[in-house]
């Protein structure tokens, strides 16, 4: 399995950050694409190209470009974001932008991070938005569709989220203790994420698939 491209949005958080070095070591891609509003720092690879873009033109943007697999790890949350509104610009027509422009640019496989609880029908405006997104990617009709919900991501991000960092320090008492159901809202590595993404999309299964914990472990390999 050689020559494929990758398509790649979120290049620049926790998760993304991780995808696209995993996506440059991997001999499986032979080009990897990354959409971003600036340059990455510290990445640098024959295989990478970036496509500096406007979000809010993607089908110009990416006009002419050509890839089989496209990663979305696009999202934001409502503090940083600054209201309900700028939010759903990000996490839900950003990406559902970028989906369709991934299509008219050939990806037959979707592979896009979301989080537990989504549902179209929530209450909870987050949840809400993540499950409306989840429903406009699947419409677009891709050959694969993989969806990763995971629960509190661990790892370094560039802003600090306090939530999480008191969530990651519990998380060695926490996970043991969620059983049953309660599993797929385990804490989990970005970079287990990332990992599970790349090994999905090179598993190559048609159809739509959600992923929570167990099933991104198990891709991930670890």
């Amino acid at each position: 399995m050689s020559g494929r491209t990758a398509l790649v949005a979120g290049a620049t958080g926790l998760i993304g950050g991780h995808l696209v070095t995993l996506l440059l070591a991997d001999p499986a891609y032979e080009k990897v694409v990354v959409v971003a509003r600036r340059p990455l720092d510290g990445i640098a690879s024959p295989k990478l190209q970036t496509v500096l873009a406007d979000f809010n033109a993607l089908d110009a943007t990416l006009a002419g470009v050509a890839a089989e697999d496209a990663f979305c790890a696009l999202g934001t949350t409502i503090k940083v974001a600054g209201s309900q509104d700028a939010f759903r610009k990000v996490d839900h027509d950003y990406i559902v932008s970028f989906a369709r422009a991934a299509k008219a640019a050939g990806a037959v496989r979707f592979l896009l991070v979301s989080a537990m609880g989504a549902d179209a029908n929530s209450a909870i405006f987050y949840s809400r938005v993540k499950g409306e997104t989840e429903r406009d990617v699947r419409s677009l009709g891709f050959d694969a569709t993989h969806i990763f919900r995971p629960g509190l991501l661990l790892g370094e991000r560039k802003e600090k989220r306090i939530g999480e960092e008191i969530g990651a320090a519990l998380t060695p008492f926490l996970n043991p203790l969620m059983l049953g159901s309660l599993r797929a809202y385990r804490s989990i590595r970005g970079e287990t994420v990332a990992r599970a993404m790349k090994g999905a999309a090179l598993a190559g299964a048609p159809g739509t698939h959600i992923h929570t914990y167990e099933a991104m472990k198990r891709f991930a390999g670890v």
